[in-house]
């Protein structure tokens, strides 16, 4: 539990003991107003903004006479409250159709830090009660309305705390409890969450029902729903205003609803969840659907490192593909026709270059760096981040010092948060905007300027030269260990590690094992593919039915193309797509192809080198895999 107190974020001079609004925009304006004449705030008038953006979204009026208008930005100085009463009551648009009397504005920076959010989370369980808001209703004074909220506070910290020590509920105390899960999420995440995840468990307990309810909140997905949690609910209640993570819910009875829902229809909510009282959540089957679950199953199972790199590649990919493909256009013109001192020099192609190689590819490493670094940091790092991934791009030290800059700069930054965790609350305010930008980006570019760019330049220069020198003997062996890569986890991490491989020999002028990894990431879905044509008997009549959608994933280079058929049988398949690709990427290098864009499957044909001898080694590694799919595959009966 947070050791910040209600007490530290509403103040007496946050607190109008009678407000005098008599319609819900003069109610928003007088608490954004005491909150400003506190010093709270940096800008009145973007807070209001942010404030009207969150009502737009749906009226924090809860019900029971509560209104909780929030917002988490950053026009607010110094995490606050303002609560305001109002013994008329104000028409604030409430699920229930009933005035608000009591209001809470949460006034939250744009980093709020943990500490503060299960505060705020508090506050919301806090409301829950119907005893706390009649004393509220009842107070008469700025002192009376601390002390009942700062008697409850303490009231549920020392309710909870020894909670956290207790044993785990047993098993025959939950024995024929029907079970439930539920999620809920607002697009704040600071009040409506916490809020309906307590009305939810607070209810379930009265009746008699299991439940388990992950709160998607500001800081983060709290109380994750497992694949188990989920089989074992009789249904699954999404309480929500924003997206959540629905395909983990297919096929279960799934009950979607406003979040303030679960705030004031607990009962209804779960009554119809135990009876199953809703509709079966299907998730269309169409092949590439399938596909994105199995990638999401991988994702959830990766470790952090690799979560943060991938949020690196993802974001960069856009600037790689774009631009990729924009230089490979140019390279129509004549390979030289960009420089103008060539005999071939033409404007349009020069044009093209200047877009795709000037622009787009110079920024792909500091992009790279710096969505690795947010991901580690959140949005401090992320300027921290393009400043080293900048550098590591002008020193040469390439991808693999972009991907230093990145985790260099978010771990500083983690070190910078702790570091100044302990500066006075006055001070909140300015880390965001001056420390954590200052000390960032100059102990990340200190570091890289003098510590990490020169050797890891150099050992991409030595890497250059000994991908140009080396004999056709190692050529075929990196194209065969590359290709093996692409198929074996079919777009997780080994097959994302030979990818950005192959961008980054792209970026440094290496054209050849881009060109082994492209046509080895196209011939898993081809070989397949091809297997459900040629021995249908191996296949059932969905897998026949698929096949015919693989022929286009990979002639379009999307490998993941082959992942519903390994999951189905991957002792069989997986060896059989790790040989096919293996072979078309040997025999790529062997004979010498290359390509100057990062994506694009068939379609970027016209740009390969060699192109007669590239498309021979994709069909004979397609061919490969569809054969051993024949040899090692059963016969099915349907």
């Amino acid at each position: 539990m947070s050791n910040i107190r209600i007490a530290d974020l509403l103040k007496e001079d946050t607190i109008i003991t009678k407000l005098t609004a008599t319609n819900k925009g003069d109610a928003l304006d007088e608490l954004i107003g005491v909150l400003d004449r506190a010093g709270r705030l940096r800008d009145k008038a973007k807070m209001k903004e942010a404030i009207l953006a969150r009502e737009a979204q749906g009226s924090t009026g809860i019900g029971e006479g509560i209104a909780i208008p929030h917002a988490k930005t950053a026009a607010v100085k110094i995490p606050s409250i303002a609560f305001g009463l109002s013994s008329e009551g104000v028409d604030f648009e409430s699920l229930d159709g009933q005035k608000a009397h009591l209001f809470f504005m949460i006034a939250a920076t744009e980093d709020a830090n943990q500490a503060h959010l299960e505060t705020l989370a508090l506050l919301s369980q806090m409301l829950m009660d119907e005893s706390f808001r009649g004393q509220l209703l009842q107070a008469n004074s700025k002192e009376q309305i601390l002390s009942i909220i700062g008697a409850k506070e303490k009231e549920l910290r020392s309710e909870e705390e020894p909670a956290s020590q207790t044993e785990p509920v047993s098993q025959n105390e939950t024995q024929g409890r029907k079970k439930v899960v539920a999620v809920t999420a607002c697009p704040t995440g600071i009040a409506h969450t916490y809020m309906a995840a307590d009305a939810l468990k607070k209810k379930a307990d009265e009746l008699g029902i299991q439940i388990k309810v992950e709160t998607n909140g500001s800081g983060g997905v709290k109380n994750l729903l497992t694949a188990d949690d989920i089989r074992d609910a009789e249904a699954v209640i999404v309480a929500a205003d924003k997206q959540v993570d629905m395909e983990r819910f297919a096929g279960k009875v799934v009950i979607e609803v406003p979040v303030a829902e679960g705030i004031r229809n607990t009962e209804s909510l779960l009554t119809r969840a135990v009876k199953q009282d809703g509709p079966v959540f299907q998730v269309s089957q169409s092949y590439k659907e399938k596909m994105q679950q199995g990638k999401e199953t991988n994702k959830g199972k990766q470790p952090a490192f690799y979560k943060h790199l991938m949020n690196g590649v993802s974001n960069m990919l856009p600037f790689v593909v774009g631009g990729g493909i924009i230089i490979a256009i140019s390279f129509m013109f004549g390979i030289n026709a960009s420089d103008p001192k060539d005999p071939s020099f033409h404007p349009l192609a020069k044009a093209l270059m200047d877009i795709g190689g000037g622009s787009a590819f110079k920024l792909m490493i500091p992009v790279l760096a710096g969505f690795i670094a947010m991901s580690i940091a959140d949005r401090p790092g992320f300027a921290p981040g393009m400043v080293g991934g900048l550098i590591a791009a002008n020193s040469g030290s390439g991808f693999l010092g972009g991907i230093i800059a990145g985790f260099l700069a978010g771990y500083i930054l983690v070190g910078l948060r702790k570091a100044f965790s302990g500066l006075p609350e006055s001070l909140e305010g300015i880390k965001p905007m001056l420390l954590y930008p200052l000390f960032g980006i100059l102990l990340t570019g200190l570091v890289m300027i003098y510590i990490i760019s020169d050797p890891v330049a150099s050992a991409n220069a030595a890497l250059g030269e000994w991908l140009k020198n080396m004999n056709a003997g190692n050529a075929v062996v990196l194209g065969i260990v590359l290709g093996a890569m692409m198929a074996f986890d079919m777009g997780g991490p080994v097959n994302k590690a030979a990818f950005t491989f192959g961008i980054a020999m792209i970026a440094e002028g290496n054209l050849m094992p881009h060109a082994a990894i492209m046509a080895a990431g196209m011939t898993p879905p081809l070989g397949i593919a091809l297997a459900t044509t040629l021995f249908k008997k191996k296949f059932t009549t969905e897998e026949r039915q698929a096949g015919k959608t693989a022929y286009v994933l990979g002639a379009s280079f999307i490998t993941e193309g082959a992942i519903p058929f390994a999951a189905a049988d991957p002792s069989r398949v997986i060896p059989s797509i790790v040989a096919g690709s293996a072979v078309a990427g040997g025999l790529s290098m062997l004979f010498g192809c290359t390509l100057p864009a990062p994506h694009g499957g068939l379609f970027v044909l016209p740009v390969v080198g060699n192109w007669a001898m590239y498309l021979v080694s994709i069909v004979v590694g397609t061919l490969v895999t569809a054969i051993l799919l024949n040899i090692l595959k059963k016969e099915v009966t349907e």
